[in-house]
């Protein structure tokens, strides 16, 4: 998936700033530049889907840069394209061969049976949660 990003340009005193204009509240900052600052939106943005998917909100999908551009909200800034991950949104049940000693699994069974878990179950609980 791939949003629109504005940066607003820094200088050796001054971060460069980011937003992510589809998503309300996503923003970023860079210290180094233009690469870093796609990074770290990148990052902002897989967050606050996240963070979205957890309070069962919807997603905006990106607009079209162009169109964003026309709206001169943010004139003078650089735009350009963070891409994420769309598995990030994608709720579709795989089937996975992990590797674990014995007693780690037995440690991973007997807290996903306290927490009232399946092991995927509890697996997906921790990853959410941390």
């Amino acid at each position: 998936m791939k949003y629109p990003i504005a940066i607003e340009p820094g200088n050796d005193t001054t971060a460069w700033g980011v937003v992510v204009p589809d998503l309300p509240g996503c923003f970023s900052a860079a210290d180094t530049g233009i690469d870093e600052a796609i990074e770290n939106a990148k990052e902002a943005i897989s967050l606050w889907i996240e963070d979205a998917i957890a309070h069962q909100e919807t997603i905006p999908k990106p607009s079209h840069i162009t169109d964003l551009q026309r709206s001169g909200e943010y004139d003078g800034w650089i735009w350009a394209i963070a891409e994420v991950d769309p598995a990030l949104m994608d709720d579709t049940t795989e089937r996975v061969n992990i590797t674990l000693p014995r007693r780690i699994l037995a440690l991973l069974d007997q807290r996903a049976k306290s927490a009232g878990e399946t092991r995927s179950g509890y697996i997906a609980q921790m990853t959410m949660t941390h």
